[in-house]
């Protein structure tokens, strides 16, 4: 009797989380989806002077900004899909002119063991950007480097090396005309700490460990070739066929929708 007690209490709880609309916007749905009818999304910037410790790190700079230029199109059909946003699209422009003219600081957080750079833009120009687009909103996404503590297993999973690594992290943020932060990612508002890294920067030599018989093993930066080439793993549908996207930005981009969400449907949007 316990057991099935249990199971239909499982069920129940399943079936409340399912039922029930999950707001992962940081004001009322209502509210957002009355307001936000024009949403822009900036080109993708690079925090080159966040926490990137790569030896190359301007090569590996210049190669995300080109792969940011080569992906960042493939968010808007993701976000349109998600039935969030009707009229959604990429802003054209130079990222890092625009970067430097919004850019106001960054804060390094960890919250519930996830760290990532929080972004604070300068409330006068961004008012500026967003009117001169004619937009309601804008969407900032922005690539900078974190290091954090992370535990790295050997591929038979009996040794790890556990010490801090260096990642490249992928944020977003949704903000008005007002400077008001209406949405943002990494998102909490669902009890989530999931917030999964754009690059592993780093990995532990465990060959050269075993090589040089010690048992001291160093955490190496990947290359640029390795780096590029995880770039250049492509996203593939259930029939293994190409959607045209580098998996990595694909990954990140089902992350961020994942968060957004269909709209309202006592939103004014949905209003015939």
């Amino acid at each position: 009797m316990k057991r099935i007690a249990k199971v239909l209490l499982l069920f129940v709880l399943t079936l409340f989380t399912f039922g029930c609309a999950q707001n992962h916007y940081n004001v009322p749905r209502e509210n957002y989806d009355k307001k936000v009818k024009n949403l822009g999304v900036a080109p993708f910037f690079v925090d080159a002077d966040s926490d990137i410790r790569h030896p190359e790190k301007d090569a590996l700079v210049a190669l995300v900004k080109d792969y940011n230029r080569i992906n960042e199109k493939k968010l808007i059909p993701m976000i349109q899909d998600t039935g969030s946003q009707r009229d959604v699209r990429l802003l054209a422009g130079d990222a890092d002119p625009l970067f430097t003219s919004l850019f106001s600081r960054r804060e390094r957080r960890d919250d519930a063991g996830v760290v990532y750079n929080k972004y604070f833009f300068k409330a006068d120009a961004l008012r500026d950007y967003i009117k001169a687009n004619n937009l309601d909103a804008v969407m900032l996404v922005t690539v900078s480097g974190v290091t954090r503590p992370d535990k790295v297993y050997s591929g038979n999973l009996i040794k790890y090396l556990e010490t801090d690594y260096n990642f490249l992290v992928m944020t977003a943020l949704i903000l008005d005309s007002e400077g008001s932060v209406l949405w943002e990612y990494p998102n909490f508002r669902d009890g989530s700490v999931a917030f999964p890294p754009f690059i592993v920067l780093q990995y532990p030599d465990f060959n050269e460990a075993e090589a040089n018989l010690t048992t001291v093993v160093n955490a190496k930066f990947k290359t640029i070739a390795g780096i590029r080439k995880t770039l250049d793993e492509r996203e593939k549908d259930m029939l293994l066929r190409d959607k045209h996207i580098s998996a990595p930005y694909y990954d990140q981009f089902d992350e961020i929708v994942s968060k957004l969400g269909p709209a309202s449907k006592m939103s004014g949007a949905e209003k015939k």
